[in-house]
């Protein structure tokens, strides 16, 4: 005999509240089963053998609606097909519901990304019905870091930097959000102007971000500071270095982007990697930092301030380092302490 009420307490065999209260949401409509085919499902699992008109008298449904709900059930793979051995039969909810589970996720993640793809349509249609969305300007110490972190935040690929002096705010703020963002495995790459490394505490700082993961290259000068964020988002001063003051523009993807991204990369090539700091082998720790600092372009007065020594002892120095390496200039000093690992 099939007992004639399938439910919880308090409610009817149509799943309404008798108490007034409205229903608590099932989780199972996370994964798209509605509260009948929930039912269904629960008869089956429970009376396997009773048949749809069973399972009607259970749910309180008529036969016909259980039909169709099996069927339903069949293509979210809660129930197996009738086979030889007897008619339907449900799947392990342990099976099954993980398997409903990961499939919500996978559509969630096709959604994600048309949503990112009608996103990019959504901002070219306002940039062509107000061009002025294109760009934010960013006043003040305070509003620039804001903005900073904010895209720090928001990477989800890449950064890409240029860094040159005159640096009008701590670099201290920025180096937290580099450090956070190589902790995330976000790819960091950053053209430093030679000038800025001959500032002690900005190249203690960039040998310290190589050593986290980020790739840092050295050019005699860059055009200007810059942050772009996974090739869409960038930040760049908005008044020129002599002018001074503290004001940035902060420029949404566009064409504007895609040409500072490719500004970026021609400077990269151009670049000469900065190596990472290393320990033993056939050099001294001063003459490792000797060598770092030559290949960095930085000028003999900079080195010779950095190493605490005049530049007589420099030169000195520099020149003992060919004679050891049988090198007839500094680019082939460079080039041979390249091939032995020291840069």
């Amino acid at each position: 005999m099939v007992n004639t009420a399938y439910g919880t307490a308090g409610q009817n065999t149509a799943g309404q509240n008798t108490a007034g209260r409205a229903p608590a949401a099932s989780p199972w409509a996370a994964v798209g089963v509605s509260a009948f085919e929930e039912r269904v499902y629960q008869a089956i699992l429970h009376q396997p053998d009773a048949g749809a008109a069973g399972w009607a008298l259970l749910t309180g449904g008529s036969p016909a609606q259980v039909r169709e709900t099996c069927n339903q059930l069949l293509g979210l793979g809660l129930l197996q097909p009738p086979d030889s051995m007897g008619g339907l039969r449900a799947v392990d909810p342990r099976v099954a519901v993980r398997a409903l589970i990961r499939r919500r996720e996978t559509e969630s993640e096709l959604l994600a990304a048309t949503a990112e793809e009608m996103g990019t349509a959504y901002e070219a249609g306002l940039l062509r019905e107000e061009p002025s969305r294109l760009i934010e300007v960013a006043s003040g110490e305070g509003a620039i870091a804001a903005r900073l972190e904010e895209m720090y935040a928001r990477a989800e690929r890449e950064v890409c930097l240029f860094d040159t002096p005159p640096y009008l705010a701590p670099p201290a703020p920025q180096a937290d959000l580099q450090a956070d963002l190589l902790r995330r495995g976000i790819v960091s790459r950053g053209v430093y102007a030679a000038t800025a490394l001959e500032d002690p505490k900005i190249l203690s700082r960039t040998w310290k971000m190589v050593e986290l993961g980020e790739q840092a290259r050295v050019l005699p000068s860059v055009p200007l500071k810059l942050l772009v964020v996974d090739g869409c988002r960038a930040m760049l001063p908005l008044t020129a270095s002599a002018a001074g003051g503290y004001c940035a523009v902060v420029v949404w993807h566009s064409a504007v982007t895609e040409a500072l991204q490719k500004l970026f990369e021609m400077a990269w090539q151009q670049a000469t990697p900065l190596g990472q700091p290393t320990g033993g082998g056939e050099l001294l720790e001063s003459e490792r930092t000797l060598i770092r600092l030559l290949a960095a372009g930085m000028k003999d007065e900079a080195v010779a301030r950095h190493l605490g020594v005049s530049l007589r002892t420099l030169r000195r120095r520099v020149s003992e380092l060919q004679d050891r390496l049988g090198a007839a200039s500094r680019f082939q000093l460079g080039v041979r302490a390249a091939q032995r690992g020291w840069v």
